[in-house]
């Protein structure tokens, strides 16, 4: 991984203190920064040149989870090198008061782009169960592209439960809520520039801009 300066540091102090800002009803030990704006762009240029490596002779098509995955999207469709193209797709889960523990997937977007034939690399802000992801790509491989890979820029390995096509990972993570980067708790922070580790015992007590947190 790569080494980090004392101005690097003295970001993630700023960034800390922007965290404590944005999350202004907890206590300082109640959230962490997981991963900095520059460790997070680092992390970024590393995947790209794997992709430009990987995909050098062939053609590429990203795929977007909407919403998570826009800015690891935005990022990464800019530091990849090689000329390709982008969709986006989007997954809704549904709860029924009979089953209020299972969710019903249902696909509330689809691609615009025709991906027969082509080389497809799915893009997900988070890998935790799979399930979500693997609904998504077994819509996918309907469309008949020539292959479909997966690049997940948050994965917790051992929270995994299916088997999926998972080419690249930009960082492991463990089992507690993140927020930042395209991750939400309610749809709120999911643009900070930092990922946000917040401590799963308080994190339905989130005190969020406008003092305010949605049902």
């Amino acid at each position: 991984m790569t080494d980090f300066s004392d101005q690097e540091r003295e970001n993630q102090r700023i960034q800390e203190e922007a965290a404590a800002q944005y999350f202004s009803g907890l206590r300082r030990d109640e959230f962490q920064i997981a991963f900095t704006e520059a460790e997070i762009q680092a992390r970024i240029q590393e995947l790209a040149t794997a992709i430009d490596r990987d995909y050098r002779h062939k053609e590429l098509i990203l795929v977007a989870m909407l919403k998570g995955s826009t800015h690891f999207l935005s990022d990464l469709s800019r530091a990849i090198g090689k000329a390709h193209i982008f969709d986006f797709i989007a997954v809704k889960e549904r709860y029924q008061a009979i089953h209020p523990l299972q969710a019903h997937l249902e696909l509330t977007k689809d691609l615009s782009l025709d991906i027969e034939g082509r080389d497809v690399l799915v893009l997900e802000e988070i890998v935790r169960t799979g399930y979500t992801t693997d609904f998504m790509i077994r819509h996918l491989e309907k469309k008949r592209p020539r292959s479909i890979k997966l690049a997940a820029f948050l994965c917790n390995p051992h929270q995994m439960l299916l088997d999926l096509p998972l080419r690249y990972v930009g960082f492991e993570v463990g089992f507690d809520p993140y927020v930042g980067y395209g991750l939400d708790y309610n749809e709120y922070g999911r643009s900070l520039p930092f990922i946000a580790r917040l401590d799963p015992s308080i994190f339905k007590d989130v005190n969020l801009p406008n003092r305010r947190n949605r049902p």
